[in-house]
């Protein structure tokens, strides 16, 4: 063994006092803090989660680039929603509710913030760590009379920025020694020759530095921020087990009709001296800004022996209507304690927790009630929630009619005569052009949105067939309605087609034309805002005489005065009135005016029955989460009164569960399913990531599971091929390469997996482009200079051709994953029963290099039968391998790199 001489450096006298007094309690009573930004969608991460120590929190974290981001809890809470404050040296003071942050990043960085007892708000420090750990992934450990100088992983050190890292808890006198779990002399310290000797007295970091290359150790008061460190230690409580997605735990399983009873059952070691169900009704409005649980029951668990354990049993019924929550509360030792959902994120959704395995914690603080505690969500629909026979058969090919295709140059807008408010457009001379960003140096002027190309209805409709050899057999297009802008949300009249698109024929033409293909069309609008250039505000004058806010003036006699909100007695005309999330280009509605809803759905010719009369196939709404409920359930009602097969999309990014009762809508665009699926082919941990697949299957009925709009790219996010690495600057060919096969992986998820896929314009030939407005660029025509990917596009129609061949990829079952590591997930679906079932074995694989791996396939799986679909493995390998005897039932599954194999076999 080497003998390194470390400087044993006791810092401080009276140890256990010093720690004593230095430390107090956490101002947040228990809420966790984290880091959340646009390197992780916002989303409270455990992987990003500060640790309180003594008096400050800490967090050590690898970030890279440019980045926006708050500190806030689980909730944004409002007295834990920290952003942008003023600058106090090299830290910052943080305040409430604050604007973002930005700053630039390049590497691993501490963060730290610290409160003082007379703040309500922390100063932030970020310092970027100095180098990696000394040893990689080697873990040093505590290693000497505490623990019979064994290497175990309660005294294994953490390296944490600078140094190693040890919270102990110790009394009297300990000798011990530094080292590896091989005592290898390399990573093996003593004090000289021998062992280090020190007299403990209660909480102490133990760190271990290196200062020159060389070792120095320090015991001094507990002060590391441990961000593994658990709360709750006791046996018997961390003993407890629930899965609510494992039949054992709770059956049925998922979203359930309004009159079932559930059955719960919790497991443990004996010493429980009570469990409880504790179920509440969800309320949750607005874009997730309002969230609370009430409570409706607590339901006593009944406990017998099953072994050497015990199973608790309960059984609540769900009358009701609504999304709820559900968490078991435990006495155990004179405590109380939570078992409650996880603390894994989903996509762009306020609530932790992706169902399935439960975790232990103590009881929130008293004076908290149950605001930190995490629910299982249970979804409660109506019995007779129905959606469309058709939609989960859709493929979505996904326009924004602006850049998609030029079939009318005669109706193109015309600088100096098309009004943009109180300005004029801009026109593009060529079809490729890189549309135009204000301030950028892009020679534009300092409007947004007024760029236009010319694409329009006529475009579409010569386009049709191009739609229809891809494969798809749904539009869904962005608004087409009057509008100054060249995105069209900003509504000017909702009864006229956009003259630049074209007119209100050509849309019933298109939707004609679209049905001799076997093609749907939907459209899209917003209920929530109008243009403030529009028919019904009129703030520029450019429509009559009877705006709501005519020439920047109130006017109580408009026959639209009641469908806003006004405040007149502010000054500025800009603050008279609500603009959707302060923009003032969208003057928000009033929901509630009798009159607006009478124009909306409820006249014989109101805006949804008129479309619906002109040919569309069904609505997808903009910003459903800013209009209240009742306003959607009587345009559903009204809606399927008029047109029962109508399909209604929402524009949701998070969990939609409230959605899907089965009075408000059918399906949503999937951001969930778009950030996963995007991520994990870009890479990321497939396990990690299918949890919030898995969540969706759990908290979604089958019926909306099966009709999502599951996109990978849109007019709102980076383009698909942009997250793959596709960006403006890059030049190398390899690069370019890969993310397009990394696309094509994606695509292959997507056509195997339950849903509708959805194809935004010009994916299929390659084009990329960052945030708006280059996601929005024009389709690379080549009749109009384009260079479109052939190659690309005749992998698009290969995997969306399967999905239309096998119904089984459309329809089939969808279970728990046969298999999920970080690289690769498999997939056993199934449409039908007995001899006559269809099945099929999806598995995908995001390694650059091909993967071989083992699954268990159940009784029944006619294994001589499963072909591959898309054709031989790498180097012409057989897709499945015996391994041991036939009957064992395990499989080798052999997958290429960035892709993956879809073997089906027909029933008979």
């Amino acid at each position: 063994m080497r003998a390194w001489f470390l400087g044993l450096a006791l810092l401080g006298t009276g140890l256990g006092a010093s720690a004593a007094e230095a430390c107090r309690p956490d101002p947040l009573q228990g809420r966790s803090l984290y880091l959340r930004g646009t390197f992780n969608s916002w989303n409270a991460l455990e992987t990003q989660r500060f640790t309180w120590a003594c008096q400050r929190w800490e967090l050590v974290t690898r970030l890279q680039g440019e980045h926006s981001f708050k500190v806030a809890d689980e909730g944004w809470s409002g007295d834990a929603d920290f952003g942008r404050g003023a600058a106090e040296g090299s830290a910052e003071r943080l305040s409430l509710r604050g604007p973002e942050l930005k700053r630039r990043f390049d590497g691993v960085h501490r963060f730290t913030l610290t409160m003082d007892a007379s703040s309500a708000t922390p100063q932030l420090q970020v310092s970027a760590c100095p180098a990696p750990a000394p040893f990689g992934d080697t873990v040093l450990y505590l290693r000497g009379t505490p623990n019979n100088w064994a290497a175990l992983d309660d005294w294994a050190f953490q390296y944490s920025c600078d140094a190693y890292y040890l919270n102990v808890k110790l009394s009297g006198r300990h000798e011990f020694k530094v080292a590896d779990a091989g005592w290898k002399d390399a990573s093996s310290f003593g004090e000289g020759g021998g062992n280090f000797a020190h007299v403990f007295n209660g909480e102490h970091t133990v760190r271990v530095a290196f200062e020159d290359g060389k070792p120095r150790l320090s015991v001094g008061p507990k002060t590391f921020a441990d961000p593994a460190a658990k709360s709750v230690t006791d046996p018997v409580a961390l003993s407890l087990r629930y899965d609510s997605r494992n039949l054992a735990h709770k059956r049925p399983f998922g979203a359930v009709k309004a009159g079932t009873p559930v059955q719960y059952a919790v497991t443990s070691l004996p010493g429980v001296q009570r469990l409880t169900l504790v179920v509440e009704k969800r309320r949750l409005e607005g874009n997730q800004e309002v969230l609370d649980y009430t409570e409706v029951a607590r339901v006593p668990m009944q406990a017998r022996r099953d072994g050497a354990n015990l199973r608790w049993t309960a059984r609540h019924r769900y009358a009701d209507v609504a999304v709820y929550g559900h968490w078991f509360e435990a006495q155990i030792g004179g405590k109380t304690y939570v078992l409650q959902n996880n603390a894994a994120p989903v996509f762009w959704t306020r609530e932790k927790g992706a169902g399935g395995r439960a975790e232990v914690a103590d009881r929130p603080a008293s004076g908290r009630g149950t605001a930190g505690i995490r629910r299982f969500r249970q979804t409660v629909y109506s019995p007779d929630f129905k959606v469309p026979a058709w939609a989960p058969d859709i493929v979505y090919y996904y326009v924004f009619p602006e850049r998609f295709r030029n079939g009318n140059p005669a109706n193109d807008p015309k600088p100096g005569i098309t009004r943009y408010h109180q300005h004029t457009v801009e026109v593009h001379r060529n079809w490729t052009d890189r549309p135009y960003r204000p301030n950028s140096g892009d020679g534009s002027d300092a409007f947004f949105n007024n760029d236009f190309f010319g694409g329009d209805l006529e475009g579409l409709i010569q386009k049709l067939d191009h739609i229809k050899e891809l494969g798809a057999n749904t539009i869904y297009m962005t608004p087409v309605f009057k509008a100054s802008s060249n995105h069209k949300y900003d509504t000017a009249d909702y009864r006229e087609i956009d003259p630049a698109f074209g007119s209100n024929a050509d849309f019933e033409r298109l939707t004609k034309e679209a049905a001799k293909r076997g093609i749907r069309v939907i459209p899209d609008t917003s209920l929530n805002h109008t243009g403030a250039d529009s028919l019904y505000f009129n703030r520029y004058g450019n429509y009559g005489s009877q705006g709501a806010f005519q020439g920047g003036k109130v006017n109580p006699a408009s026959p639209w005065a009641g469908w806003y909100s006004f405040d007149t007695t502010q000054a500025e005309p800009d603050k008279q009135f609500k603009g959707w999330v302060g923009v003032t280009d969208l003057p928000e509605l009033n929901k509630n005016s009798e009159s607006l809803r009478n124009f909306f759905y409820r006249d014989r010719d109101s805006v949804t029955k008129l479309w619906l009369d002109r040919g569309a196939a069904g609505w997808r709404m903009d910003v459903a989460p800013w209009v209240p409920d009742d306003f959607w359930r009587e345009w559903r009602a009204a809606l399927k009164a008029h047109k029962p097969d109508a399909l209604t999309v929402a524009e949701t990014w998070f969990d939609a569960s409230k959605y899907f009762l089965g009075d408000m809508f059918d399906s949503t665009m999937n951001y969930v399913f778009r950030n996963a699926v995007l991520e994990y082919a870009a890479g990321g941990d497939g396990a990690a990531l299918y949890t919030h697949l898995e969540h969706l299957r759990e908290a979604y009925p089958p019926q909306a599971l099966y009709a999502l709009m599951n996109l990978l790219s849109s007019h709102d996010q980076a383009r698909a091929l942009h997250h793959f690495g596709w960006h403006d600057d890059t030049k190398d060919p390899a690069a370019i390469a890969q993310a397009k096969q990394r696309l094509r992986l994606a695509v292959l998820f997507q056509m195997s997996y339950p849903g509708a896929p959805t194809v935004y314009y010009g994916d299929e030939v390659g084009v990329t482009g960052g945030d708006d407005p280059y996601n929005r660029a024009t389709f690379p025509w080549a009749d109009q200079g384009g260079q479109p990917d052939e190659a690309l596009h005749a992998d698009f129609k290969r995997l969306i051709a399967m999905r239309n061949q096998h119904a089984v990829l459309r329809r089939g079952s969808l279970e728990a994953p046969l298999h999920a590591d970080k690289q690769v997930i498999v997939l056993l679906r199934r449409l039908g029963s007995g001899a006559g079932a269809t099945w099929a074995l999806v598995g995908l694989n995001n390694a650059t290099e091909a993967r071989n791996v083992e699954v268990k396939l159940p009784p029944g799986v006619p294994v001589a039968a499963l072909k591959d679909v898309l054709g031989d493995g790498p180097g012409g390998a057989p897709a499945l391998q015996a391994v041991g005897s036939a009957s064992e039932g395990r499989w080798r599954l052999t997958l290429p790199p960035l892709f993956g194999r879809v073997l089906v076999a027909p029933g008979r």
